[in-house]
């Protein structure tokens, strides 16, 4: 099992930068896979980007290629999210979510909300 807890969000200008953390707490060495989602007021959570431990290069949806860089930190207990160049249609919660386990049983963290004014 696991517990995550996203940081890092607030209230950026169009063009500026964050980076988002989501601590990993429990059972590191049991997690196949982790990403970033976001939701946006009104629609539906989205994909943002994920990466394992395959050693398979990460994956970014169109949305974040080019602008955003995903990273596992020290001792895989911590996932980042570098979002550069933001844009106000980037303005979401977003979501840190683990894949866990032989089972593939799946964690989410609360959400930290990310605004970006135009």
């Amino acid at each position: 099992q696991v517990h995550l807890v996203e940081s890092g969000g607030g209230l950026v200008q169009a063009g500026g930068s964050l980076r988002l953390s989501c601590t990993v707490l429990g059972n590191v060495r049991a997690i196949n896979a982790l990403a970033w989602y976001r939701q946006a007021t009104g629609r539906e959570r989205e994909l943002v980007a994920a990466i394992d431990g395959s050693g398979e290069p990460p994956h970014y949806e169109a949305l974040a290629q080019g602008r955003f860089t995903i990273s596992r930190g020290d001792h895989d207990s911590i996932l980042y999210l570098q979002m550069n160049d933001l844009k106000p249609e980037d303005t979401a919660v977003y979501y840190c979510r683990a894949v866990v386990g032989a089972a593939f049983d799946e964690y989410w963290g609360p959400g930290t909300r990310v605004t970006v004014s135009s």
